[in-house]
């Protein structure tokens, strides 16, 4: 651990991650610890982002704090700029996870379901990137992470206005990149897919689906939370410095499997075990 606290650089960092207590982030918070980074946890549940906060503290020994916020709402982000700058004096990471899925047929869409998936994967990302950036660049440095997916490239059907939403994750980082960069702030997208987190366990309770889907991933498996959060660690350290403005895809492979849905008969490999 202490080669790899050494390779990454990351003690003594100050990492912000949103949706600390939820989905992927409360894994997210213990491995920044691991390194020796100081974390806010960004959440708007209250009791169980402090308990949790104490508990990463006395377990590794690294300051926390814990901020109530909901991302959507203005006033509060900047209540958490606040009280994060002073009490760290300084923010050098910003992760953005906190995230909904909502089942719909986009014909059954309502307004208020829309509203609500923009205002937490969109709005909540743009508004803690703005106000956290404008520190990140008055300091003249500063590495955020967003949470996309795989299926802001791909439609998620049946899924609302998911797929929308991460897409506008993907422009918004490039376009933090673009402007930012200058200022020696990096703006990079974790696209995730297949991935076993709290909010997704429950469709692996049937092994027949679990089965299905790593069928279709390159590597025959599915994804687990300390995947995603490798891949965090590493665009959050200056080894990453000159990466910016990216899309990393953390899917097993996934995505370059469209040609091996492609049905032969008998089978593809066997096909081509018959026909060589």
């Amino acid at each position: 651990m202490e080669n790899n606290q050494s390779w990454l650089g990351l003690g003594g960092k100050v990492a912000v991650v949103t949706g600390a207590v939820g989905g992927m982030g409360t894994k997210i918070v213990e491995e920044f610890a691991k390194q020796g980074a100081n974390v806010a946890l960004v959440d708007i549940i209250k009791d169980k982002t402090a308990s949790y906060a104490q508990e990463i503290h006395e377990t590794y020994g690294v300051d926390t704090l814990a901020v109530n916020c909901d991302a959507s709402k203005e006033e509060d982000v900047d209540a958490a700029v606040k009280a994060v700058v002073d009490h760290f004096g300084k923010v050098d990471i910003l992760v953005n996870t906190a995230g909904i899925l909502r089942s719909s047929l986009f014909e059954e869409l309502s307004l208020e379901e829309w509203q609500k998936s923009l205002d937490i994967n969109l709005t909540g990302y743009f508004l803690m990137s703005q106000r956290f950036g404008r520190v990140m660049i008055k300091q003249g440095n500063g590495a955020m992470i967003h949470i996309s997916t795989l299926l802001s490239k791909f439609p998620e059907t049946y899924s609302g206005a998911y797929s929308v939403t991460k897409a506008g994750v993907n422009m918004l980082s490039k376009q933090i990149a673009a402007e930012w960069g200058q200022y020696g702030v990096r703006s990079n997208c974790i696209m995730p897919s297949l991935v076993k987190t709290p909010l997704s366990e429950n469709f692996y309770k049937d092994k027949e689906i679990e089965q299905r889907r790593k069928d279709v991933t390159a590597n025959k498996r599915i994804g687990n939370v300390d995947d995603i959060a490798n891949a965090i660690l590493y665009l959050a350290s200056d080894r990453s410095d000159y990466t910016n403005g990216t899309e990393l895809p953390v899917e097993g492979g996934l995505g370059i499997m469209m040609g091996d849905q492609i049905a032969k008969p008998g089978g593809r490999k066997e096909f081509a075990i018959k026909n060589k």
